[in-house]
């Protein structure tokens, strides 16, 4: 008897149209015979469309306004055998949604409301990681209020950091409000800049002029495996927006040209990662790699990544051997497991 999967996709964060290609990619390749797949785009506003106007955005790539209510529908949702939450950032990648389905019964794909939660989270990851031992670059925490009211010690902690460093909001993802800062005169631009997109930021020392990024997948639940590790090679001073989501910005090259130590250690810190913050069903975690040392520094767990046939988890567990059909198919299979 065929499995009845919801497959979820828009959402309301910067993500939406990337939701929208991967959601196209993942109802082409779930095998027919085994599943009876529904589509729903929940737009920009948090709507969820009925059928009709589902088909037109994931056609179109835009979702129009309108719809019912998350909750209203979520609560109808009892009838399938699982959910596919391909959902990117806030509001779908950040336990939200991953507690809705928990509170309605329902399987899912991917981490639960913890692993999701605290992986969105940055500067939550960055104290589970520190304390199950994973080296990270150096980092800061602002808070808005502090920076109100205080702002001298925010810049204190900052040049303690020594220009440049990062400045990120702590619950964006796909590198959206996150600023490289050359100058201390550039320091206060960027800061207003995160603060209009979230009331925590996190200050961030750069590591090398330009290390080397690498990033593995992760597949399972309580038994997780690791992909072959992969590396992007691009132009710009660091991986933003606009590298990521133009063609031709950036380069893929998996397996990485990495010792082979590296390779292993690489693939043994994902693990641990993923293990450490409670992940469930996927994650790509992603490392800087400081060749003048040899240091590897976790930058980043992303529980839901990008999955398109060409995004770099798909492309990582193709060159483990695994389709892109097969790898949808295990994720379905790994959210009916009990756990």
């Amino acid at each position: 008897m065929k499995k009845r999967i919801l497959l979820l996709a828009g959402g309301q964060s910067g993500e939406h149209e990337v939701s929208l290609m991967s959601a196209r990619s993942v109802l082409n390749a779930l095998p027919r015979d085994q599943f009876d797949v529904t589509p729903v785009v929940i737009s920009k506003q948090g709507r969820w469309l009925p059928p009709t106007e589902t088909q037109r955005a994931l056609e179109s790539g835009e979702a129009p306004s309108g719809g019912d209510l998350v909750l209203h529908r979520a609560a109808s949702a009892e009838g399938y055998d699982a959910v596919f939450p391909l959902l990117h950032g806030p509001m779908g990648e950040d336990g939200t949604v991953q507690g809705l389905l928990t509170l309605a019964g329902i399987p899912f794909v991917g981490s639960g409301v913890l692993g999701s939660a605290v992986s969105m989270d940055k500067v939550m990851t960055k104290q589970v990681l520190a304390s199950a031992g994973i080296p990270q670059v150096a980092w800061q925490l602002a808070v808005r209020r502090e920076w109100q009211q205080q702002p001298d010690s925010v810049r204190d902690r900052a040049a303690g950091l020594e220009y440049p460093l990062f400045v990120k909001p702590a619950n964006l993802g796909s590198s959206v409000g996150i600023s490289k800062v050359a100058r201390a005169e550039d320091l206060d631009a960027a800061l207003n800049l995160a603060f209009r997109l979230d009331r925590r930021v996190i200050l961030e020392a750069m590591t090398a002029h330009k290390p080397r990024e690498v990033e593995v997948g992760i597949l399972g639940n309580d038994a997780p495996i690791a992909s072959p590790v992969g590396e992007l090679q691009f132009a710009a001073d660091f991986y933003d927006y606009e590298t990521k989501y133009t063609e031709g910005r950036a380069t893929m090259h998996i397996p990485a040209p990495l010792p082979a130590d590296v390779a292993e250690q690489v693939r043994t810190l994902a693990l641990r990662a993923f293990r450490a913050l409670d992940c469930a069903g996927l994650a790509r975690v992603d490392f800087f790699y400081l060749e003048e040392t040899g240091e590897l520094l976790l930058n980043e767990v992303n529980t839901m990544p990008g999955f398109t046939t060409t995004s770099m988890y798909p492309k990582l567990f193709e060159a483990a051997g695994l389709s892109y059909s097969a790898l949808v198919t295990r994720l379905v299979e790994l959210a009916l497991e009990d756990r």
